[in-house]
């Protein structure tokens, strides 16, 4: 399963992939804007941060289909590395994840909140589709039932399309869609951090210590330095 950061801010994203298995980024207008920098530099620091190999996720702005695909073009010339290309499921975004399938260009589906927007999304070719799990529950929806038929539709009808779960408000939300089958996550900066967050880790940790120097003294704080 996949586990992606949803932000664009440099100095989470370096934290983040310096500590985490992280596998990807995802961007969309939003976030981008809130880093107040010019985007194309912005994005390429992004990759130059995290490698080649790993996924960075880029939004189109255009609405029509063939503005969509001149965008869609544009990045992956100007972006290297493992690109993808995220489009919401209007209409004009299904006609352009059709035609830049036809290319080679690879998308994700974003702005999902039906399981049949994800199936008609996965039926044109995107690769990964982006149900808004905390958007879904807030519509008085349930976002997780949603992400859980998902990957039933794509399971029974052997669409090779995967579900890269978003918008998350808490640490429960991530553990649930893990348990309905999605294939990855995309979430803050804030919740990765908070999905190793437990009281009792650090309590464990600390008379794990105590114990150790006890024995061993103070000038023993590591196993090494007993030798």
């Amino acid at each position: 399963m996949q586990l992606v950061i949803d932000s664009a801010n440099i100095e989470k994203i370096k934290e983040l992939n310096e500590y985490f298995p992280i596998d990807g980024v995802t961007t969309n207008p939003t976030i981008i804007v809130k880093e107040g920098r010019p985007f194309l530099p912005l994005l390429k620091e992004i990759r130059d941060v995290i490698g080649e190999e790993k996924e960075l996720f880029v939004q189109a702005v255009a609405e029509l289909a063939d503005d969509i695909v001149k965008e869609a073009r544009y990045m992956n010339k100007a972006i290297t590395g493992n690109v993808i290309v995220k489009i919401p499921v209007t209409a004009e975004g299904i006609k352009a994840i059709k035609l830049l399938k036809e290319e080679g260009i690879r998308t994700l589906a974003t702005t999902i909140y039906t399981p049949m927007s994800a199936y008609m999304a996965a039926k044109a070719g995107a690769e990964y589709v982006a149900p808004y799990v905390n958007r879904i529950d807030n519509l008085t929806g349930n976002g997780v039932n949603v992400v859980s038929e998902i990957t039933r539709i794509f399971a029974q009808h052997q669409l090779s399309c995967k579900v890269l779960a978003a918008s998350f408000k808490n640490v429960q939300q991530l553990h649930d869609v893990c348990l309905a089958g999605t294939h990855g996550i995309t979430a803050a900066p804030e919740l990765i951090e908070a999905m190793i967050v437990n009281p009792s880790v650090e309590a464990n940790v600390k008379q794990f210590k105590e114990d150790w120097i006890n024995q061993y003294g103070k000038e023993s704080d590591t196993l090494i330095s007993t030798l």
